[in-house]
């Protein structure tokens, strides 16, 4: 297993934790931030990785000290040598009101990773920007659907779900002139 120190990227870091995990017997998804950087490839950054768990706390605490990591509160982790942080928010894996079941997966030489499909990651990101006007989360939205092919379809039909669809809008009105800048 990799070494973790202050020049591990989150990428790596996310690979190293969901493998561990995954070794333990503990299913985890990659979500929120952390999975925005991976798929802009750091065009943001974030400190904290969300994985979700229905795992005990006590499971999970086990399995990252095998790491390394310490339990500061709550469902916090955090790493002597690097200066991300890991959360574990409550499940169910959801965006809004619609819960999730298939994931991307990654198998690298640093390890395995469980994440949101870029789709997800947009409606995710949406999700706040919607409920709670997130202005940097839409921005976050775009910046995944200009680097990544989205299922606008489901996108859309989520956020009539949501009752959002006056956002959604401003949403397609924005990310389809910045795709159309970047040439995809």
């Amino acid at each position: 297993m990799n070494e973790i120190s202050s020049l591990t990227a989150l990428k790596e870091l996310a690979l190293i934790v969901c493998s561990r995990l995954k070794e333990d017997g503990i299913d985890a998804v990659l979500t929120g931030g952390a999975a925005v950087s991976i798929y802009t490839e750091n065009q943001y950054k974030s400190f904290d990785l969300d994985f979700i768990s229905h795992a005990p706390v006590s499971d999970i605490s086990s399995s990252l000290s095998k790491l390394g990591f310490k339990r500061t509160k709550g469902r916090y982790y955090a790493h002597p040598e690097t200066d991300f942080y890991i959360e574990f928010p409550s499940p169910p894996v959801a965006v809004g009101n619609k819960p999730l079941k298939e994931f991307h997966e990654i198998q690298t030489d640093s390890g395995y990773l469980k994440l949101l499909t870029p789709t997800q990651c947009v409606m995710d990101r949406l999700a706040a920007y919607y409920h709670w006007n997130d202005q940097q989360s839409l921005e976050q939205a775009i910046a995944v659907a200009k680097s990544h092919q989205i299922n606008f379809m489901e996108v859309e039909e989520w956020s009539i779900a949501e009752g959002m669809v006056n956002k959604y809008e401003l949403f397609i009105k924005t990310a389809t002139t910045e795709i159309g800048k970047s040439g995809k």
